[in-house]
């Protein structure tokens, strides 16, 4: 069991959205968390320096959060990233669980109920997460899942989501928050421009078992204008890999992972990902020269 942080609130569950130019989709993660059968919740969205309407959507629903009964905070920051953002909503979080779905997403009415509801009915557990499925922004209908399950059943998941075979997908989890601020006592994730999700779940995975609800209660939302499906150019892409490593290297550090054979996978799981980018842009003696040492610290 995790010590507990003063201030929470026993039952409340937070919810912190980073917002970044999505009014348009702003409305249907909103009016999914207003659809929750869950009575204690309260929104936490921060504002990453959006251009477009996001305040203002987000203005408009002050009053049915209200008559909902659910907390409703909107937080304005200067546009940096979405870690950034999560950092500026973590201050705020009052509730005894937290989650962190993303602005253009969705949840299942019963998508909070059910967790918190395993969570209690299951306290040797600090965690859980439900499975997702993926639609398309424009018509609804359902896309293929863009990552993959792994085995439901394993609940040791750190490897396995820095290896990717397992789902990384935000809004399918949920933490216990006091566990969360043992990990971050001053509130405040590592920042990077490649997201939030590795610095809030690998080093809480590492600590904590996380059991899977093999149910899809969280919507993933596919368009084309999205910050993580955005075509870049050869130089963003290699720093975009640059930014992983860094990011993992914080994260290992965090964790304590300073054994060999922690270091190995470490250094296997980089040194796949220098292959894959100079394979694809035709970098041939790079990617010869990281399949060899892959070779050395994999075998």
């Amino acid at each position: 069991m995790c010590k507990k942080e003063r201030g929470l609130i026993t039952g409340l569950v937070s919810v912190v959205t980073p917002a970044y130019n999505t009014g348009a989709y702003l409305p249907q993660m909103l009016d999914s968390i207003l659809g929750q059968t869950y009575p204690k919740m309260e929104m936490i969205l921060v504002d990453d320096g959006s251009t477009d309407q996001t305040i203002q959507i987000a203005e408009q629903y002050r009053e049915k959060f209200a008559a909902k009964g659910y907390g409703y905070r909107i937080v304005r920051a200067a546009h940096k990233n979405a870690s950034a953002a999560i950092n500026q909503g973590l201050s705020y979080v009052a509730g005894e669980y937290l989650v962190w779905p993303d602005s253009d997403d969705v949840l299942e009415p019963e998508s909070v109920r059910k967790r918190v509801e395993f969570l209690k009915q299951n306290p040797q557990y600090q965690c859980v997460r439900s499975l997702s499925y993926y639609f398309d922004s424009e018509t609804g209908e359902p896309q293929k899942a863009e990552e993959q399950r792994g085995s439901l059943s394993k609940e040791e998941l750190f490897w396995d989501i820095l290896e990717v075979k397992t789902f990384v997908c935000c809004g399918c989890y949920m933490l216990k928050s006091d566990c969360f601020f043992e990990i971050y006592p001053d509130r405040h994730i590592p920042e990077s421009p490649v997201g939030q999700n590795f610095q809030m779940l690998l080093p809480y995975m590492h600590r904590h078992k996380c059991p899977t609800i093999p149910e899809p209660l969280y919507g993933v939302c596919v368009r084309k204008g999205s910050h993580s499906r955005m075509k870049l150019t050869q130089e963003e892409e290699e720093k975009k890999y640059r930014d992983f490593e860094s990011l993992v290297d914080q994260i290992a550090e965090i964790c304590g992972l300073h054994d060999k054979e922690s270091q190995r996978r470490i250094a296997c799981w980089k040194e796949k990902r220098r292959y894959m980018i100079a394979k694809k842009y035709g970098r041939k003696k790079e990617a010869v020269c990281a399949l060899y040492r892959l070779a050395i610290k994999f075998f």
